[in-house]
């Protein structure tokens, strides 16, 4: 499936670029390309249409949204079982680890995916770099007042 550009903007739908891309783990801009070299390393550039993913970083951001979605669904039955049979501590560690470690890891790729999607899909670098050319005027105009001897706003 080629890609198209329209006026810089892929001509895919919201569905098939974020959506898609993101849980199966493909570029966000062509969608076919795969979007991993290795476990979690994000590849440089996409095999297929070339996409620069150098900059598309999710980084941790995943990570405590996982931890917090695990939590969710293994506490309620961790909790049922303690309440109902009282097991011994190595019960639970040998029944809910590696559950733990199953669900955890086994959703991490998918969920950077779907956060590196949705940055590019949105264009998150666009608005780093916007803050950055704010800050640079404000120190300029800061500088500027402190120049006149005016430190009014």
């Amino acid at each position: 499936m080629p890609y198209t550009i329209e006026k810089g903007r892929e001509a895919r739908s919201l569905w098939s670029s974020v959506w898609q891309s993101g849980f199966r783990c493909r570029c966000p801009r062509c969608g076919v390309g795969s979007l991993y070299q290795g476990i979690a390393k994000v590849r440089p550039a996409c095999s297929h249409c070339g996409l620069d993913l150098a900059q598309e970083d999710a980084g941790d951001g995943p990570a405590p949204f996982l931890t917090m979605l695990v939590g969710v669904l293994v506490m309620p039955p961790a909790l049922w079982y303690e309440f109902t049979f009282e097991p011994p501590v190595w019960h639970h560690a040998l029944l809910w680890l590696p559950l733990i470690l199953a669900l955890t890891i086994g959703t991490l790729r998918p969920a950077k995916s779907l956060l590196i999607a949705l940055q590019y899909r949105f264009k998150a670098s666009e608005a780093e770099e916007s803050f950055a050319d704010d800050d640079e005027a404000n120190e300029a105009d800061q500088s500027g007042r402190e120049q006149d001897g005016t430190n009014q706003p």
